[in-house]
């Protein structure tokens, strides 16, 4: 019996039914079809009725999986322009080449790989020869993230159009004789080819999507119409494990990024092996873009399986090839005909008979050849179809073989990545299938020749004139001259000179008032992009956002709920400020994309990217060697710094370190500056070096970083000092002597140097003082603005030295005369200012905050970590008791004192 006060199935659909007879009548169908043709077919015909209602515009969830079979039917694709024959010819010689100079390296033991590019050769080449735009056009052409891989194809490609000769081939990864060509896109080691670095994988995809949406950016701020460029990011299907490949997926589709195309390199394999043994990468991708709101494109299958697709009446062959593992695929790329009809086709009738009308060598050309990313039909289709969509972004997922055309030995093999060399049958095997006139002569001492058609050749020909059509050689880097930007009004600067009387002040508020300020100049404001992961208000910027404006493509299509506050939250599609949400890597991705738009678009930009300092280098360090590698420029801004500057917020936000990682990067200038004028003079002689009139040798390709404070202290004025400025460029200036500091100490009384870098320098004042006032010691006290630099500069000195040239180190110059030893201290571990003390004459220690952070008051974490004024004082004392100035009991006497 029915209970009557069961929920019925229309009562759980919030969904109001208006007409039940005719979803009845419906889902009677769907039924019927069910029963009589199966649940294939009914599957079918609903997939159809989807793809039919989104075609039309009705609003419903998008499948996020389709069939295993290209997205474009042989019958749909556009005729391919131009001559693809000499395409044919042209990408035979690139294969050759590539494998060429691998093989000819492995010789010194240097490494390369070869199945990567043999597997994604046609993905390349139809771009080269149809879509990718140059730099020698109007705008800015296009912008390519190669597949680091990849790189001895692209090398081969320059070499057939004249950009490289043979000794650079054959320099291929031997690059200290200075005519040698990196291992992988590299525009720090070959700035006239590469643009983008992309080997530490997962960042190409990520930079790729931000540098779409930087271009968007550009165009909607009215700074350049990037409308004609598009970004192409060459990817491998194993590389999207990396989370950084897909973080920003959302991002791409919701700004409705159709200038941007992913080309996925399905492969099917890793480094080691298949990349989803048990499953299928490409329905997994699929998936993940679709539900990303991305047009996928899937270019599986090439034109000799239309045969079995025709033949293919009961959707068996469909079936099969999506419930085949990708493991199992590969294992067909090896096997003979006899096993592929066996386990492919015998478990189902249909295609057992299916079976029968296929010859061996049909079979064969399928399973072993015939891959839609291997025909330059069907990847032009993909291509053109990208191009034209729009609304979205596209990824095209384009299935090939890695080490296709190398041979059985290489083909599918699970070890082929780290194969490095084909022996001398291999390579005439594959010249064979390859069909290149290269005689047998040519193998000289078993050497495989390098081979070119000719300089004048058919071949050369059309492919100059193809990338002429297309606005120059690709890929390449331009530089386009630009003037140096004019240096800001120096107002904006010496305002902070006579520091902040009796207001106490945070140099992260000082470094944000300095950049409203900076923002305003006529000349320069608007190259300023700041950047922020969704922290602004923590660090006093949100006066910006009705100044500037948050940039948005929609604009603000809302009224925020602060609207009649003077500081509301205003968004534009001309905003200046990217505020990127809960994403460093994001942000890093904008910053690199805005740092290097000098030589992307011939823009000059000036990024700045303001981050808690504990989630800046600890996190996407990695993106930082990327920024130094892509030869960006900028000012990175660690806020909220130090160890024990931040109460309350403990260990994971307690940054100790980050000065040291920083350190570690030939391209980050690293400053911990103590003063609001410190800042300002840091910022402005970034603007010069970075943006400005560059003096003669110097390297402009570098970045900034700054740590600066949330405490707020009293911002002293400038001392008149000589050589100040110098002192706070190269790191290390006096800021008081006791004398200066109004203290009389007793005549022949001990001294102390004592060096204090960031919020550090404020204890050592005070220590300055207590050491005076209570242990008759006269105590100087320096700003260390950036010890790295201090060691940079040593280092530089110490190889003149080798060279035979006689150099002091600006650090020994600087506290040259200086009396007594040297106490350093500094907010992070002790590491840091331990970077230049063999350059130290004067006998050296260091206190610094090192092990874990912890929640407290500031006094009671400097009291933790023994890097209060007190702690400095006893340090002080021990380091002039060793020397025999103090007496040795003065130390337990201090240390009972102040309760150490």
């Amino acid at each position: 019996m029915t209970d009557p006060n069961a929920i019925q199935p229309s009562e759980l659909d919030q969904l109001p039914d208006r007409d039940p007879e005719e979803t009845a009548e419906w889902q009677a169908s769907l039924d019927a079809v069910t029963e009589a043709a199966g649940p294939h077919r009914a599957a079918y015909l609903m997939r159809r009725t989807l793809e039919r209602a989104e075609g039309a515009g009705i609003a419903l969830p998008k499948l996020l999986e389709t069939d295993y079979v290209n997205s474009i039917p042989t019958a749909a694709e556009p005729a391919v322009p131009g001559d693809e024959a000499m395409e044919q010819r042209i990408t035979a010689w690139n294969r050759w080449n590539a494998a060429a100079m691998v093989t000819r390296g492995s010789k010194y033991g240097v490494g390369g790989h070869i199945a990567t590019f043999a597997s994604a050769a046609w993905l390349y080449e139809t771009g080269f020869n149809h879509f990718f735009k140059g730099k020698e056009a109007d705008g800015s052409g296009d912008q390519l993230y190669i597949q680091g891989h990849a790189s001895p194809g692209i090398y081969a490609r320059a070499f057939l159009d004249g950009r490289l000769n043979e000794e650079q081939l054959d320099n291929f990864r031997r690059e200290s004789g200075g005519n040698g060509l990196p291992s992988y896109p590299h525009p720090r080691r070959l700035p006239w080819l590469w643009e983008f670095p992309t080997v530490s994988m997962g960042l190409g995809p990520l930079s790729a999507i931000y540098q779409a949406r930087f271009n968007r950016y550009l165009t909607n701020r009215g700074i350049k119409d990037t409308s004609a460029s598009h970004v192409w990011a060459f990817l491998g299907d194993g590389e999207m494990d990396e989370p950084e490949s897909t973080a920003a997926l959302a991002l791409a589709a919701r700004e409705e990024l159709d200038n941007l195309t992913f080309v996925i390199n399905c492969n099917l394999q890793r480094l080691d092996g298949p990349v989803r043994a048990n499953f299928k990468i490409v329905q997994e991708l699929e998936a993940q873009f679709r539900g990303a709101g991305w047009n996928v494109i899937k270019t599986l299958w090439g034109t000799a399986w239309d045969e079995l697709f025709r033949l293919d009446t009961t959707g068996a062959l469909v079936r099969r090839l999506r419930q085949v593992p990708d493991a199992q695929i590969q294992t067909y790329q090896t096997r003979d005909a006899a096993y592929i009809r066996q386990d492919f086709f015998g478990g189902d009738p249909a295609l057992a008979e299916m079976a029968k009308l296929l010859s061996d060598d049909k079979i064969l050309e399928c399973f072993h050849f015939s891959r839609g990313g291997h025909e330059a039909r069907k990847v032009y289709a993909a291509y053109r179809a990208a191009v034209e969509h729009r609304g979205a972004p596209t990824v095209i997922l384009a299935q090939t073989v890695k080490g296709h055309t190398l041979g059985e030995g290489f083909a599918s093999k699970n070890a082929n990545h780290q194969m490095k060399k084909l022996s001398v049958d291999e390579f005439k095997n594959m010249r064979d299938l390859l069909e290149l006139p290269i005689s047998d002569s040519a193998f000289v001492d078993g050497v495989v020749p390098y081979g070119h058609p000719g300089a004048d050749s058919p071949e050369v020909r059309y492919l100059q004139e193809r990338r002429a059509a297309l606005g120059g050689p690709a890929p390449a880097r331009r530089v386009h001259p630009v003037a140096p930007l004019p240096a800001p009004a120096e107002k904006a600067f010496a305002s902070f000179d006579k520091g902040s009387g009796s207001q106490n002040v945070a140099t992260t508020m000082a470094f944000v008032r300095l950049v409203k300020d900076l923002v305003r100049d006529k000349e320069t404001g608007k190259r300023w992009v700041p950047i922020v992961p969704d922290e602004a208000r923590t660090f006093g910027m949100e006066s910006l956002f009705p100044s500037l404006g948050i940039y948005s493509p929609k604009g603000q299509t809302y009224e925020p709920v602060d609207r009649d506050q003077l500081m509301y939250y205003k968004e534009a599609q001309n905003g200046q400020i990217l505020n990127e949400g809960i994403t460093e890597a994001g942000s890093m991705a904008d910053f690199i994309a805005a740092s290097t738009s000098y030589a992307t678009h011939g823009e000059t930009m000036i990024p700045f990217y303001i981050f808690y300092s504990m989630f800046g280098w600890q996190r996407t360090a990695d993106q930082m060697w990327q920024l130094g590698d892509q030869l960006g420029r900028g000012f990175l801004v660690g806020a909220t710094a130090g160890r024990t500057t931040l109460t309350g917020e403990g260990l994971q936000h307690a940054d100790g370190h980050s000065p040291v990682i920083a350190a570690t990067n030939p391209a980050a200038l690293t400053y911990d500056p103590a003063f609001a004028y410190e800042v300002a003079a840091i910022v402005k002689e970034g603007l010069r070096r970075m943006y400005g009139e560059a003096t003669p040798g110097e390297d402009q390709n570098v970045f900034y970083y700054l740590t600066v404070y949330n405490e707020p202290l009293p911002q002293p004025a400038k001392p008149s000092v000589d050589g100040i400025d110098e002192g706070i460029v190269k790191g290390l200036y006096r800021f008081n002597t006791a004398e200066s500091a109004g203290i009389t100490p007793p005549a022949n009384a001990p001294r102390i140097q004592l060096l204090g870098s960031g919020t550090a320098i404020h204890w050592a004042l005070k220590a300055q003082q207590l050491l005076a006032e209570e242990w008759g010691v006269a105590a100087d006290v320096w700003s260390a603005t950036s010890w790295s630099e201090l060691r940079r500069d040593a280092l530089e000195a110490d190889e003149a030295l080798l060279r035979g040239e006689e150099r002091m180190p600006f650090v020994r110059q600087a506290l040259q005369g200086a009396e007594g030893p040297v106490l350093a201290v500094s907010d992070y571990m002790r590491q840091v200012p331990d970077q230049i003390a063999q350059w130290v004459e004067q006998d050296w220690s260091s206190l610094g905050a090192d092990g874990f952070g912890l929640s407290d008051t500031r006094e009671a974490a400097r009291r933790h970590f023994g890097v209060d004024a007190e702690s400095i004082v006893v340090a002080a004392l021990a380091q002039l008791a060793k020397r025999g100035e103090v007496k040795a009991t003065a130390v337990k006497e201090a240390r009972a004192k102040y309760g150490l």
